[in-house]
């Protein structure tokens, strides 16, 4: 299992705003009676700790008790936010750089809801390989997802470490195990989320890596939202009683997940068997910590950190066209904005 990864290109973003033009038909209006109203939650990669609190508010019943069937499936050839810029599903995990791109192209889709309030990507490399700041990266191999963000990201990083970004040698990835990559000199330094990779590598396999947190780099490059919950304007349009009911079970899910990580960790085991456990309770203890700033406000979305990224976004070619920023998100649908 793998957590999702930079997107590539502007092709996939596009794909979601063609998407908008096929939508199928809605689920049941919500109703403060009568019979629980179906939603469906698609998640951005296979189930994993950012999911913990959608697990953990199903488990205990708290969308049941909301009067809604929440399905959740897994996004197949197309991402969950093209499937719910097209109406086929009512809510779907993604990041910044997928939603703002794809509004540009003219997806009506917006974030209803930060699951995680800062960025925990790091770049992750062997320690005895010397890679311990952005400089270091000059001379040595990255392996690239062929991202253009990911391109983006490290050359800013780079330069305004006083490094030389064309120094640094883009190598494509063969596959997304770190482990493999790195033991086997596939690459010297990716791109990795640290509740996921950094956890697994460095905790469960015992391997000696050193990371640069992008966190630590705000300075340089823009803290942004990944992942996100998002949704549509129609779809908060028709079906805005359920998604409110929706949004204070789903925060309910993670802030139990904050309190009681343990807890977080046997929900997403019980929905996910196959996943390692170890990796599992230590990745949930980290998230704990980290979901959010305030746990009274788990979700909420800042004006400065969408400017913030949208215009990194569009100083590096990355935005075709206007995404209309302060429309890309609201906090209306978190309990603690009401």
């Amino acid at each position: 299992m793998r957590l999702a990864r930079p997107v590539s290109g502007l092709a996939a973003l596009a794909a979601v705003a063609l998407a908008a033009g096929c939508g199928g038909g809605s689920a049941a209006t919500p109703s403060s009676s009568g019979p629980t109203t179906p939603l469906t939650v698609v998640l951005d990669w296979t189930p994993n700790t950012n999911h913990s609190g959608l697990y953990l508010a199903q488990a205990r019943g708290y969308f049941t008790q909301a009067g809604l069937d929440v399905t959740i499936v897994e996004p197949g050839e197309t991402s969950g936010l093209q499937m719910v810029a097209a109406g086929r599903a009512d809510v779907a995990y993604s990041v910044s750089e997928e939603l703002l791109p794809a509004r540009a192209q003219g997806a009506d889709v917006v974030s209803i809801a930060a699951v995680i309030q800062h960025n925990t990507s790091s770049l992750i490399s062997l320690t005895k390989d010397g890679i311990a700041r952005p400089r270091d990266l000059a001379g040595k191999r990255y392996g690239s997802y062929g991202s253009d963000l990911e391109n983006a990201i490290i050359r800013k990083l780079v330069t305004c470490d006083g490094g030389t970004p064309d120094a640094v040698k883009m190598t494509p990835l063969v596959s997304d195990d770190f482990r493999i990559g790195l033991t086997q000199d596939q690459f010297d330094a990716a791109w990795v989320f640290d509740a996921w990779d950094t956890i697994r590598l460095r905790d469960v396999d015992g391997m000696d890596v050193s990371t640069i947190p992008f966190a630590d780099h705000t300075d340089c490059i823009p803290d942004w939202y990944t992942p996100i919950l998002a949704t549509s304007r129609s779809e908060l349009s028709s079906k805005g009683d359920a998604l409110k009911a929706f949004m204070d079970a789903v925060s309910h899910g993670y802030q139990d997940a904050i309190a009681e990580p343990s807890a977080a960790a046997d929900a997403l085991l019980k929905a996910a068997p196959e996943l390692d456990p170890k990796l599992v309770k230590a990745s949930a203890e980290w998230l704990a910590t980290r979901y959010t700033d305030n746990p009274a406000h788990w979700g909420q979305q800042d004006a400065a950190v969408w400017n913030g990224f949208a215009g990194f976004l569009g100083d590096n070619g990355l935005l075709k066209g206007d995404p209309q920023v302060k429309d890309a998100w609201t906090n209306a649908l978190l309990p603690g904005a009401r």
